[in-house]
């Protein structure tokens, strides 16, 4: 599947209430949408030095300890790590996956916590995997491939319960590593690195419709983790504080 087509979501997301603007500097490619009285093109510039400041300890870690970025389960880091790898590694430990399930959102996170410097409201999206700080109630639409409810079911997000991470991993959509087969697997937590490594961990756990509950049941288990939802073809399973609402 190519990028466009992956990417396809961004295009109905912003409406009349933020303006949006793109950054995309190697392996990461950010929507980002924020209050309009904030945004000028010294935003945009500002915010692609902070990716890149973001990701250079990052990527001279992972230079020097390659093996991270093949691992599939849990790790141990020196304590001397930087700290966006602290921060992967622990979410992805609380999970049980290996520390790349969570470097999505953490590198969104930190961008959108950059960006609440400025602007009230902040939306940052990488690869499906969200992170949100709002002051008004907001939808977040989901996406599930060929799934009959793709696009037609979408979270109602209360902005006090932000700044809040909602991530997403797909089995059958995007590229992704998963093992099992869910349309879509979407976690939420405060934490927006725990959401995406726990949104991987949910969709290596679903391999059919039987597989829901079980996942769910998982769900339940990751400390930190405040809601899940599963879809598998016209399936659903989902539990926590969730307001699923029809588009």
């Amino acid at each position: 599947m190519n990028s466009s087509s992956v990417r396809i979501y961004r295009r109905a997301a912003a409406g009349g209430r933020f303006v949006s603007f793109t950054v995309k500097i190697k392996e990461t490619d950010l929507w980002i949408a924020v209050d309009p009285q904030c945004y000028t093109e010294t935003l945009v510039s500002a915010t692609e030095a902070a990716v890149l400041k973001i990701r250079r300890p990052l990527e001279r870690y992972l230079a020097s300890n390659p093996h991270l970025q093949s691992a599939l389960e849990p790790c141990l880091v020196d304590s001397c790590a930087p700290p966006i790898i602290l921060e992967m590694v622990r979410a992805a430990n609380k999970a049980g996956v290996g520390p790349m399930a969570a470097v999505a959102g953490t590198v969104a996170e930190q961008v959108g916590l950059f960006l609440l410097e400025t602007a009230e409201e902040v939306i940052v999206e990488n690869g499906g995997d969200l992170f949100l700080k709002v002051n008004e109630p907001v939808a977040v639409g989901i996406f599930a491939g060929s799934s009959s409810l793709s696009g037609k079911l979408a979270l109602q997000i209360d902005p006090g319960h932000t700044p809040l991470g909602i991530c997403t991993s797909s089995g059958t959509v995007g590229p992704s590593v998963s093992f099992g087969c869910a349309d879509a697997a979407v976690a939420l937590a405060p934490s927006p690195p725990l959401a995406d490594a726990a949104a991987t961990a949910l969709g290596n756990r679903v391999r059919g419709e039987e597989d829901l509950q079980e996942a769910i049941a998982f769900a339940r288990q990751v400390d930190g983790l405040t809601g899940a939802l599963l879809i598998v073809g016209d399936k659903i399973a989902a539990w926590g504080d969730i307001d699923l609402q029809r588009l």
